[in-house]
């Protein structure tokens, strides 16, 4: 599968995306993440109703290499969580973007977006070795 990187999302340096959806955005990881993590094979999520901090880790990933910490982009209130990855946690791996995503979230800090690169900061910053 060739890297992909949507310009339509915000993506964080720790290599997460963002969509935004109004006041709510939903969350993940990047191609390059998944990649570096090889086969995941255990996604352990928040609660729905937890408070997550921009930065700060929010859920682990487990892949056959190791596990890893996923971090918020972004703050707010976890309203929904892709349930569908505790059957198939490779869905982060075919397909990062669409079913692979991780939870929504009601964002509490809005202007926290402007600290978020778009695509071409994201590739620059992967380009310089990430």
């Amino acid at each position: 599968m060739a890297a992909s990187y949507p310009d339509d999302l915000k993506y964080h340096p720790e290599h997460d995306w963002a969509r935004i959806e109004g006041d709510e955005a939903t969350f993940g990881i990047t191609w390059y993440a998944q990649d570096a993590l090889g086969e995941v094979v255990f996604f352990d999520p928040p609660e729905v109703g937890t408070q997550i901090s921009k930065d700060q880790v929010y859920a682990e990933v487990e892949s056959v290499k190791a596990v890893s910490d996923v971090f918020a982009p972004l703050s707010g209130e976890i309203v929904a969580v892709n349930d569908g990855l505790a059957d198939s946690p490779e869905k982060i791996n075919h397909d990062p973007y669409g079913e692979g995503w991780m939870v929504r979230v009601r964002l509490s800090e809005p202007s926290e977006l402007d600290s978020l690169l778009d695509v071409g900061a994201y590739k620059d910053l992967l380009g310089s070795g990430g």
